[in-house]
């Protein structure tokens, strides 16, 4: 199978390097036939990923990554050809968004009294005036020498359970795929493989879930095949992407390189609600 999708893709307007237009161009360029653009609780980037891939033979399927959950247990979802300016999809993430602020906040006043200081104003600077995560904050840390790359920075201070890490405000993420559905989009399951099958998987499917991140970066083979044979069970959707925000340490470009099945996209137009 010749890998044609990419079914969660960040830039600029969440914590991607690359402007939505940019990524057009890579995905224009690797021959894909269409990319979901699921920025984090916003949907900025899609217009202009749209309008970069207008003429070409790329479809950019409007999306978004919502993140869920509470101190105990935190999933992502995300939401496939959403109306990118519901009201109703849009007041939720726009609250989140400023809770976001909140939290990086607290994480560097907490890195502060570790002895790890970094100017706010820098973490603001590094998120180029979009939606703040704590990659931003990584990459502050990177650049004063705290840690070697980010995933040092995650590994040591800012994960679930690190020194410096600070909860989500839960969220009920059956309020999040009614939002996605009322928006006439299809709600996914994001890299449970990394995070693990919440708790209240039953209740999601009940919900309205519609489909289960199977093809992933961060799933071991054994986790592919265990998630495919779930997502079989539940009849949901199996789906997948590269969750590239840019080009790895190693200079990688993961955009597009995983097997997602072609028709993956028509079983998710199916779930549509009519």
């Amino acid at each position: 199978m010749s890998p044609r999708l990419d079914l969660h893709v960040h830039t600029t307007a969440s914590d991607g390097w690359w402007t939505p237009a940019r990524v057009v161009q890579e995905a224009v360029a690797r021959g894909l036939r269409a990319i979901a653009l699921t920025d984090h609780e916003t949907t900025a980037g899609v217009a202009e990923a749209q309008a970069a891939a207008q003429g070409t033979p790329l479809e950019v399927i409007p999306g978004v990554e919502i993140s869920v959950g509470g101190p105990e247990e935190e999933i992502d979802l995300l939401g496939y050809f959403i109306d990118p300016d519901h009201p109703d999809l849009q007041r939720l993430l726009e609250a989140m968004r400023a809770e976001r602020v909140e939290r990086i906040q607290a994480m560097t006043e907490r890195l502060a009294q570790l002895g790890l200081p970094v100017p706010w104003e820098e973490v603001v600077e590094l998120a180029r005036g979009d939606v703040l995560g704590r990659p931003h904050l990584a990459r502050a840390m990177v650049r004063h020498g705290y840690v070697t790359d980010e995933a040092e920075a995650f590994r040591r201070w800012l994960g679930r359970g690190r020194p410096a890490y600070v909860p989500r405000r839960p969220v009920d993420p059956r309020e999040v795929i009614a939002l996605v559905r009322a928006a006439r989009g299809v709600a996914v399951l994001a890299h449970p493989g990394r995070t693990g099958i919440p708790g209240n998987f039953e209740v999601l499917w009940r919900a309205g879930l519609a489909g289960l991140e199977v093809f992933h970066p961060d799933h071991s083979p054994d986790e592919t095949a265990r998630l495919m044979v779930l997502a079989q069970t539940y009849n949901l959707v199996p789906t997948g992407g590269s969750d590239f925000h840019g080009p790895e340490p190693d200079g990688r470009i993961l955009l597009g390189t995983l097997p997602v099945p072609d028709h993956t996209l028509d079983r998710l137009r199916d779930r549509r609600p009519r």
